[in-house]
């Protein structure tokens, strides 16, 4: 099935942005960093009102973030704070006649409330540490707060002397007794995410109960996990948390359990523990009767596909949700009929909202175009937030069957009417095996019929991944087509999205199927948009689109006039000895590196060095613990003394991603003009 934007109904609800503009230009990397950005919405109790942050970026490049409320009914929008900061993680109160979020107005991060009816914010915690998230009970009296504390104190003020102890004291050295010792671009301090349980009675609170004590793992999980994670029992008797089991095999093992411990502390309850493999997201139905949450099967992988399992708290049946749906959910949301689930999935390039029926299994698709996330559930609407390939983020909300779509807000519509983006399609072509592989080609902005465009061919990491139709902070497709590209993005086999067998074929094949599907992909799609020019394409990638930039190097080295390669894999072997996330390399590569050498070895870009010879950029930070930026100096290394044209780009602020917007401009400033001079755009341009 082909989508196209110019034929999506949230295209027309758009396009009316560039009707006003006197003169939109192509997409740059300036409007970029620029762009303002929703966040932390949430739907009120009773489905009228909707609040969100909204992350305001002037023409110097300098933010502010403020709350607004609007409702649903007239469509009136309010500004509720303006404040110097941040709010975020918004919630609720009781009846809907406050909200609380978290903001450092005093120093250090807290948890406010402010009334809806009037009035000044009040700050609702004052504890010596910094409040990172929070969740408050059904009834609003309570509120599990997450905050990092050293495991072996025993209250906050311990917990506080050691950070200052740490900052103050004079040494660098760090002392380790077991993995791990770092994670993704931060050493380990010996401090883990707890949480904790406040009781909230309208006074200042100061203390609570450390209700994960002793902990020597992380609640919730870190990076990518939130307070999803964690969620009172409908009762408010309890906290159920997803986290591991306290063990010496944190770097190698993925079963993190689901846990329920009482909100006055004391002795936990795995819930969990006859599955070895990840557990999460756990959500109660409203009445108590079901706990869903999300489950794979396989021990040691983070790709695996997440099962809906429900779980009868009166009876303690449980059971697999739609076991014959072969998607894997990121999110879950009961209805309030308490037995439909609304989720969200990747489907097919998309990120999509599907209605599950628990009793029947039945799946039904109620929004796919786009990556959505679904904010809150009124009696007969859903709110979610959308993006797409030429839509930063925006609110929408749409009937439970699927009509009806109306947008909520515009919150970038002055920029984006300045803004020209270049169509886009989705294609598919047969791949390795014969079989459907999906992508998606964009038209350079300015694009001419009749004339031919080089090529930003986009490979994915993960590598269980996919460049689908959404809006990146960082490696934005549209840059590329604004820049004068046709983009070409494949979904190669082991990207997310279209059933766990497709994923799980690149496992134990790295540099097999995949390698066939890019090659397989850009003679397709060449061959079927004739104003591609397949001989001035230049291919580029991170992490593991990075490894296979090196990858391609050795396999496939008449492909390309030029590759970039941004922390990209080198050699598996010491790869293998300095990355943090062992779980990893030992599934993918079927054991540690001395179990299985051969397999290591086979996929390993290193033994292909006598084959290599197109110019590549090399890009990395040193910050990066996920793949150390030797990896992508030794890889410079060799090309400078092969001889080979190559350049370095290094940053020592910077992790397994560009972060800083002054970086990031220079990240692309350095890598179009890469591929301009090896694709004979820089000739052209000057001409």
């Amino acid at each position: 099935m082909k989508k196209t934007a110019i034929i999506m109904a949230l295209a027309a609800v758009g396009a009316a942005f560039n009707v006003t503009a006197a003169s939109p230009t192509p997409f740059a990397v300036q409007q970029l960093v620029k762009i303002n950005k929703l966040h932390s919405a949430v739907l009120s109790q009773d489905g009228t009102k909707v609040v969100y942050a909204i992350k305001n970026v002037d023409s110097n490049g300098k933010g502010s973030s403020d709350l607004y409320i609007q409702d649903l009914t007239t469509a009136n929008v309010k500004q509720i704070t303006q404040f110097a900061g941040t709010e975020h993680s918004v919630a609720f109160g009781p009846n809907d006649k406050s909200i609380y979020f978290v903001a450092a107005r005093n120093g250090s991060s807290q948890l406010y409330q402010l009334p809806l009816n009037g009035g000044e914010a009040k700050q609702v915690t004052d504890f010596p540490l910094d409040v990172e998230g929070f969740k408050l009970s059904n009834d609003g009296t309570q509120a599990v707060i997450n905050m990092r504390v050293f495991p072996e104190c025993d209250d906050l003020a311990c917990s506080k002397d050691k950070f200052d102890a740490e900052t103050a004291r004079t040494s660098t050295g760090k002392e380790y007794k077991q993995l791990m010792v770092r994670h993704w671009d931060t050493w380990n301090d010996h401090s883990r995410s707890h949480l904790f349980v406040a009781q909230l009675n309208g006074d200042t609170v100061t203390t609570a109960v450390d209700v994960t004590a002793g902990l020597d793992t992380e609640t919730p999980p870190k990076p990518f996990s939130g307070m999803e994670e964690v969620t009172f029992t409908p009762d408010g008797k309890h906290v159920v948390y997803s986290a591991k089991a306290p063990s010496k095999d944190q770097a190698w093992t993925t079963n993190y359990d689901l846990w329920q411990v009482s909100v006055d502390g004391g002795e936990v309850k795995n819930l969990t523990e006859s599955n070895k493999a990840w557990d999460a997201h756990p959500t109660y139905s409203a009445d108590g009767r079901y706990l869903a949450y999300l489950a794979m099967t396989k021990p040691g992988f983070e790709a695996d596909r997440y099962r809906i399992m429900l779980r009868d708290t009166v009876t303690g049946q449980e059971k697999e949700v739609a076991p014959l749906w072969d998607r894997s959910p990121s999110s879950l949301a009961f209805g309030t009929d308490n037995k439909t689930l609304f989720v969200t999935a990747q489907d097919i390039g998309q990120v999509s909202i599907f209605e599950v029926n628990t009793q029947f299994g039945d799946v039904k698709t109620i929004f796919n175009e786009g990556s959505n996330n679904i904010v809150g559930l009124a009696a007969d609407k859903l709110v979610f937030s959308h993006k797409s390939l030429v839509e930063p983020g925006d609110l929408y909300s749409v009937n439970l069957d699927g009509q009806n779509l109306n947008r909520l807000t515009e919150i970038n519509k002055d920029k984006l009417a300045e803004i020209t983006f270049g169509e886009y399609q989705q294609f598919s072509f047969k791949g390795w095996n014969n079989e459907e592989v999906y992508g998606y080609w964009i038209k350079p902005a300015n694009y001419k019929q009749g004339e031919k465009y080089p090529i930003a061919f986009l490979v994915h990491g993960g590598p269980q991944g996919s460049f689908g139709n959404t809006f990146s902070s960082r490696w934005n497709a549209q840059l590329w087509a604004g820049a004068g590209y046709g983009v070409v993005m494949i979904d190669f086999h082991g990207s997310t999205g279209y059933g766990q067998a497709f994923t799980d074929s690149i496992t134990q094949d790295w540099g097999g199927k995949p390698l066939e599907d890019l090659q397989k992909g850009l003679a397709a799609v060449t061959q079927q948009q004739k104003w591609l020019d397949g001989d001035r394409a230049c291919a580029l990638g991170g992490s593991y689109g990075g490894y296979m930039m090196n990858w391609i190097q050795g396999n496939w080295n008449d492909g390309f006039k030029c590759l970039v390669n941004h922390a990209g894999l080198f050699d598996m072997r010491s790869m293998y000895y300095v990355t943090e996330e062992l779980w990893f390399p030992e599934y993918e590569f079927g054991g540690p590196y001395d179990k299985n050498k051969a397999l290591y070895e086979k996929f390993n870009p290193v033994n292909f060095v006598d084959n290599w010879k197109t110019p590549m950029l090399v890009i990395h930070g040193e910050k990066d613990f996920r793949v150390p930026y030797g990896q992508g100096l030794a890889a410079y290394t060799l090309m400078q003394r092969k001889g080979i044209p190559s350049e370095l780009l290094i940053y020592p602020d910077e992790n397994h991603w560009i972060l800083n917007p002054d970086n990031l401009e220079q990240w692309y400033k350095n890598v179009l003009g890469w591929m301009d001079r090896w694709t004979e755009r820089e000739n052209l341009l000057s001409e």
